[in-house]
């Protein structure tokens, strides 16, 4: 017997194979240009070139330069681990300072694995009103989930003084891209060592003393 049928029947699964391996090029090629050449030099003919593949290949996966950006985007959320987030959270549930730690450790993950996607979203958030939108949709989705972990709190978690608002502004404030990249590339700390910081920092600066918890936690 032939096996010509047996190999046509996975023709298809072959096909979607290498074109996902392709997207996946091409979104490498694009990284690797955005980073070091920046988001308006950067071209669709030179992203084809460092891919190794074709103009209208690069346009087929992902239309145009704004698709591109926007696909980075999406990868560098996945590779920071929602998920593994979302799982320390949930166990940390009656202890404020255990939730800061997770979502500090989520931060350093997101700016570690994938800080150089969101500097140039926000290069080309300048003069792209698409992904301006798409850049701020995310801010917005952040501060969000800060609200919401906070506002999980009882009454009296954060220091006095302060508010939901004014921790999701101090902690905005304490963690971001920016505070990470100086310290990493100007003062040589190690991610792991912002990392700690932040969680000490924001323990220090959200909330109150332990002994002032209230009972109900």
């Amino acid at each position: 017997m032939s096996a010509e049928p047996g190999r046509r029947r996975y023709d298809s699964l072959r096909r979607t194979a290498q074109a996902q391996d392709t997207r996946a090029e091409i979104a490498r090629a694009a990284r690797r240009l955005f980073v070091s050449h920046g988001w308006a030099a950067t071209t669709m003919r030179d992203v084809a070139s460092e891919a190794g593949v074709s103009v209208p290949t690069v346009y087929a996966a992902y239309q145009n330069k704004t698709g591109l950006a926007l696909a980075l985007a999406d990868a560098a959320d996945l590779s920071a681990d929602v998920p593994q987030m979302i799982a320390e959270l949930e166990a940390a549930v009656a202890d404020p300072a255990r939730q800061l730690a997770a979502m500090a450790a989520f931060d350093r993950r997101l700016f570690e694995r994938a800080g150089d996607v969101i500097m140039l979203m926000r290069e080309a958030a300048r003069t792209e009103p698409q992904l301006a939108a798409a850049y701020h949709d995310a801010r917005r989705r952040a501060d969000g989930a800060r609200h919401q972990v906070f506002s999980s709190w009882p009454a009296g978690t954060l220091r006095r003084g302060m508010d939901i608002q004014s921790a999701a502004d101090v902690y905005a404030a304490l963690s971001n891209i920016d505070v990470y990249t100086t310290l990493t590339t100007e003062r040589g700390w190690s991610p792991s060592r912002i990392e700690r910081w932040w969680t000490e920092a924001l323990t220090r600066e959200l909330l109150a003393e332990q002994s002032e918890y209230p009972l109900s936690r």
